[in-house]
């Protein structure tokens, strides 16, 4: 086996299949490898769907990417024949007195109305009357919601798979259920790469680990990076009412509504017809990514129903139907780190998403490849250093 390359991608998640494609692709000899067999469900893609939209709550500087990203997902689907994307249209709403906190903004529904206008994105802002007319699936009381005519749904299994077919159909070797062991640089120039079956160099690596990329950075790095366990549910569209919850009748939601902390909940259109998914976000506990429990518990599915589906969707019953966790893993302004390795500037790191990363996937892929290949992306990816965290280097 020939163990030089050009790049190494670690990680073959969300951004690292995207990456090794958009490499393989412009010609690069590129390895990419993955202690699991992606696409798996031991990290943070998986769990039949991953909500896409245009205007971004989190900062106008995701847009762009997210905005490539659709192009691109539709040109993987043309190459490969499959349905990665699907457009429901989406709602975001919010409760007049929440003090809910989204992905690190406290005034997400107003900055993705702002990127609306700034960016040309076709929306509606609704009020409580509209939305009660509109979505009587909603028990609104005092909110009031932003409509994305866009928004939709990817398949994240599918996605990753597909352009991991991509990758070995442009050249690239893919090998899985291969532990990285470390990441060094080799005498002279470019890097080594040893893993638990073998040795590899390469020019340039690309780091995309996921929730276990602090492993991969200094230690004084290490605590910017906590993973967080959560969880996804299903739960059965009442036996009077399944149609109500399909599209385009239902859309993509995000309500917001709580008080500081944890945000509030999201949730799908029924993909089976027989239920939803619908999940919520904790910041709280943190976890370590090799001993995560990914069983749910009873209580766990109790206690979703009561706090956040009953009173708020009528035509959802209270029975779980299947439940299954993931991981998170975020920084301390829950934004995305895309930057260089502070050690060494062969080594792109490329992570962590702070749950809102998949939307933008194929895009950082490309601009990944860029930056290995041409020294620079097309789109601006500088709001992402690492260097905003300077002073909390330990």
């Amino acid at each position: 086996m020939v163990n030089n390359f050009d790049t190494i991608v670690c990680g073959l998640g969300a951004m690292g299949s995207a990456a090794v494609y958009q490499l393989a692709k412009r010609g690069n000899k590129v390895l990419g490898l993955d202690r699991f067999s992606p696409p798996h469900d031991n990290g943070s893609s998986h769990g039949e769907s991953r909500i896409i939209r245009q205007a971004i709550g989190e900062g106008e500087e995701y847009v762009p990417l997210v905005l490539r990203s659709y192009e691109l997902w539709r040109e993987i689907e043309k190459a490969t024949g499959k349905e990665l994307l699907t457009i429901t249209g989406g709602l975001t709403l919010e409760s007049q007195n929440s003090e809910g906190v989204m992905h690190g903004r406290r005034d997400f529904l107003d900055q993705a109305i702002r990127c609306a206008k700034k960016f040309d994105i076709r929306h509606e802002i609704l009020e409580t009357a509209d939305i009660r007319k509109r979505y009587p699936q909603f028990a609104v009381t005092d909110e009031r919601a932003y409509f994305e005519y866009e928004t939709g749904f990817l398949r994240p299994e599918l996605c990753i798979g597909a352009q991991l077919h991509l990758a070995r159909k442009h050249g690239a070797v893919v090998q899985t259920d291969e532990t990285i062991v470390s990441v060094e640089s080799r005498a002279g120039s470019g890097v080594t790469v040893q893993t638990s079956r073998g040795t590899y160099s390469a020019e340039k690596v690309v780091i995309t680990a996921g929730a276990w990329i602090s492993r991969f950075l200094p230690p004084a790095y290490a605590h910017l990076f906590k993973v967080h366990r959560q969880v996804m549910y299903w739960f059965d569209i009442r036996e009077d009412c399944p149609s109500t919850f399909a599209p385009p009748g239902f859309p993509i939601f995000i309500w917001i509504f709580a008080k500081g902390g944890e945000f509030g909940f999201y949730g799908f259109p029924t993909l089976d017809g027989k239920t939803i998914k619908i999940a919520t976000e904790q910041f709280t506990a943190i976890t370590n990514p090799d001993h995560v429990q990914q069983a749910v518990s009873l209580e766990e599915e109790q206690s979703m129903y009561k706090d956040y589906v009953q009173g708020r969707l009528p035509g959802i019953s209270d029975r779980c139907v299947t439940a299954a966790s993931c991981l998170y893993t975020t920084t301390p302004d829950s934004n995305f780190v895309i930057d260089v390795h502070p050690g060494n500037d062969r080594i792109m790191i490329a992570s962590p998403c702070s749950g809102h990363g998949f939307k933008h996937s194929a895009a950082i892929g490309e601009a990944l490849a860029e930056q290995v290949i041409d020294g620079e992306s097309q789109i601006d990816i500088s709001s992402f250093s690492m260097k905003r965290f300077n002073d909390l280097i330990q």
